[in-house]
C-alpha cells in the first residue's frame, strides 16, 4: 500500500514509441466490461442508504539499476475489486484489473480475490491473478499472484509473486518477511526476500524492504500508501 508520489499512466492507444498498439481494438470493450460489472456488483446496500468506495494509492521505490517506481491504484467496493497497476509486469508495461472479493471472518479474517487482467506494453498479454488476505490478531498474510500469457511468444509466459507476512506489536509499527518474484527487476535467485519493517500515521502507511540481504543482489524497496474511503447518499 503505497503512495505514487509521481503516477505514470501508459498511453492505451500506442506504445512507449508510439507505434499504434494490436491491443487497441480491444480497449473499448475491456472498459464498457468494467462499467457493466462496475454497476452490477457495486449495488448499495439498502439498509445503510449509501455507496462506500475504498481507495489505496501506493508506489514502490525501487532502488535497483535501474531506479524505477511502481504505482498501483485499486479500487474496492463489497465484492467489486479494480486495480490498476504500472511497471510491475515489466518496465514500460500497464496493466488492469478486475476482480470480485470473497471475505469474511472476525478474530480470524480474510479477503480472497480471484481476478483477470490485461497487459498493455513491452509485454502485450493477458493475465489470471489471485491476492489473498489473511489477519489473525496481530499477524498479518498477504500474496498476491498472476500468471501472465504473453501474446507475442507463449516462452515469455510468466509467474509473478509478492507476498509478505507481517507482525504488528502496535497500531502504528509491523515488521516481517518478504518474497517476490516479477521481471521488472531480475535476480540470479529464482525469488527474492527479505526482512522489511513499516510505520503508519493517519492514512499513511510508510514501508521499507531489504531484499537478498548477504549477497550481491541486494536490493532496497520502499513503499508509500494512502487510502481512503468515499461515501455519497443515494
Amino acid at each position: 500500500m503505497k503512495l505514487n508520489l509521481s503516477i505514470n499512466f501508459i498511453h492505451l492507444t500506442g506504445d512507449q514509441f508510439g507505434r499504434p498498439n494490436k491491443l487497441k481494438k480491444f480497449i473499448p470493450l475491456i472498459i464498457a466490461v468494467l462499467i457493466s460489472q462496475a454497476g452490477i456488483f457495486a449495488q448499495t446496500d439498502d439498509n445503510a442508504h449509501h455507496s462506500e468506495w475504498k481507495f489505496n494509492i501506493e508506489s514502490n521505490f525501487n532502488f535497483t539499476d535501474p531506479f524505477f517506481i511502481l504505482p498501483i491504484i485499486t479500487a474496492d467496493k463489497g465484492h467489486l475489486h479494480l486495480e490498476k497497476r504500472y511497471n510491475y509486469e515489466s518496465l514500460k508495461t500497464g496493466s488492469i484489473w478486475f476482480g470480485y472479493n470473497f471475505y469474511g471472518g472476525s478474530d480470524f479474517n480474510y479477503i480472497i480475490t480471484p481476478m483477470i487482467g490485461g497487459l498493455i506494453g513491452r509485454i502485450d498479454g493477458v493475465a489470471g491473478g489471485l491476492e489473498i488476505t489473511l489477519n489473525y490478531f496481530e499477524f498479518q498474510f498477504f500474496s498476491e499472484m498472476e500468471y501472465v500469457f504473453d501474446f507475442k511468444s507463449s516462452s515469455d509466459n510468466f509467474f509473478y509473486n509478492w507476498t509478505d507476512l507481517a507482525y504488528t506489536p502496535l497500531d502504528w509499527l509491523w515488521v516481517g518477511l518478504s518474497t517476490q518474484r516479477n521481471k521488472a527487476y531480475q535476480t540470479n535467485s529464482y525469488f527474492q526476500w527479505g526482512p522489511f519493517a513499516g510505520v503508519g500515521y493517519d492514512n499513511f502507511q510508510l514501508t521499507g524492504y531489504f531484499y537478498n540481504p548477504g549477497s550481491d543482489d541486494y536490493y532496497v524497496v520502499l513503499t508509500l500508501a494512502y487510502e481512503f474511503i468515499l461515501k455519497h447518499r443515494l
